[in-house]
């Protein structure tokens, strides 16, 4: 699918491949790179899934020409500029690294990938110290549009003060059925269950508003479902700037929420959303004595711009086209990951781990369960589903 542009600055396409073909692809990726190739030179030149059925049917409805089932022939025959995966976890360090050293940027999706060694496999495939690239960025959406980009300019400014204390909730709710699914809630293949694959989204942004951790403490549990991963964590977690915060992360929960709050020594910030954020889903409450100009300018975020896969694409192809690291890759990218590690750490060893800690050598490097007596695996994993 070839994109039409007024802006003549740029005469070649971005040339872009979409790796995984299922509902992420369909709702997310597709769509963001259909809305931002109106306005700038972008072509979607390929699809692969190992699925000759979904690849066909989604090149057909989406008016690509090439579906491949093999990413390697892909990669050789296309030369995309961007590939973007939509495919599972377990599958994330192969792809990326195949498409780095074929010359090619990544957009993947989160959760990165099931360890920080994996992580640390696809950091030293990217491009080299002089810049330029290529690099791979997270699917890390919340982070970026309108409210976060304002939130995160007045706590960097102390503008309302120090933080002091926060809440990061992502407390939602999967029964079943949504189980069924072979792969899910195993280690091999999501990689870790809801602090991993849900609450990962949350924990970023508030790293990206309050900054570099310091310690964290955690519990975890198997409530309700039969899986090898937990359904719900808590944790406490001390920020560098001195901040202290609370995180719960759930399958659990029937009214579903996601939340940030943030208590500065002037004013309360507040997110409540459940899978995307406008301006209108942030709320400021100034402390008493405040002058009413000053919280009114606390609350003026200018343009909504929600959160969102677009948001955050559009970011990419400035910098994919400036060839400048783009936010979310690299030790950006990975600060979240260390952090998921560092609370199944805490968790399923009753320590205080510290940011860090985690390295080569330390069980929880190169899996998120860390051999724990009663997480890591005792069977056999269940049949994993295989994508390109």
């Amino acid at each position: 699918m070839f994109v039409t542009t007024s802006n003549p600055s740029r005469r070649e396409p971005v040339r872009v491949a979409i790796v995984g073909t299922g509902a992420i692809a369909r709702g997310s990726h597709l769509p963001a790179l259909t809305a931002l190739g109106a306005g700038q030179p972008l072509e979607i030149v390929a699809a692969v899934d190992v699925d000759t059925a979904s690849v066909e049917a989604f090149c057909t409805d989406a008016g690509i020409a090439h579906p491949y089932t093999d990413l390697d022939r892909m990669l050789a025959e296309q030369r995309p500029d961007l590939v973007t995966l939509a495919t599972p976890p377990r599958f994330h360090r192969d792809q990326t690294v195949a498409s780095l050293r074929a010359g090619a940027w990544v957009w993947c999706e989160k959760p990165p990938c099931p360890s920080l060694e994996d992580f640390d496999a696809i950091q030293a495939a990217e491009g080299g110290s002089d810049g330029g690239g290529p690099y791979a960025a997270i699917v890390f959406q919340h982070r970026f549009g309108s409210g976060a980009r304002h939130v995160r300019g007045l706590l960097a400014g102390q503008a309302m003060g120090r933080p002091l204390v926060a809440h990061c909730q992502t407390t939602w709710y999967r029964d079943e059925a949504y189980y069924s699914a072979p792969w899910r809630g195993t280690w091999s293949s999501e990689g870790g269950g809801p602090s991993m694959g849900h609450g990962i989204h949350q924990m970023d942004l508030l790293l990206d508003l309050l900054g570099p951790w310091a310690e964290i403490r955690a519990m975890a549990g198997r409530l309700v479902h039969d899986v090898e991963t937990e359904d719900v964590s808590t944790a406490l977690i001390r920020f560098e700037n001195g901040a202290m915060a609370t995180v719960v992360n759930s399958v659990l929960s029937p009214d579903e929420v996601s939340r940030i709050r943030i208590d500065c020594e002037r004013a309360t910030v507040e997110l409540t959303h459940l899978y995307g954020h406008r301006n209108a889903d942030w709320r400021i409450t100034p402390a008493p004595g405040v002058a009413s100009e000053e919280a009114a300018a606390w609350r003026d975020f200018g343009a909504d711009v929600p959160s969102s896969h677009e948001a955050q694409l559009k970011g990419l192809l400035e910098d994919l086209r400036a060839g400048r690291r783009p936010r979310s890759s690299g030790a950006d990218g990975r600060k979240s990951l260390e952090l998921v590690a560092a609370l199944y750490k805490a968790a399923f060893t009753g320590s205080t781990v510290r940011a860090g800690e985690i390295g080569p050598g330390d069980p929880f490097y190169g899996a998120l369960h860390g051999g724990a007596p009663g997480w890591a695996p005792e069977r056999v994993d269940r049949p994993a589903e295989v994508v390109a």
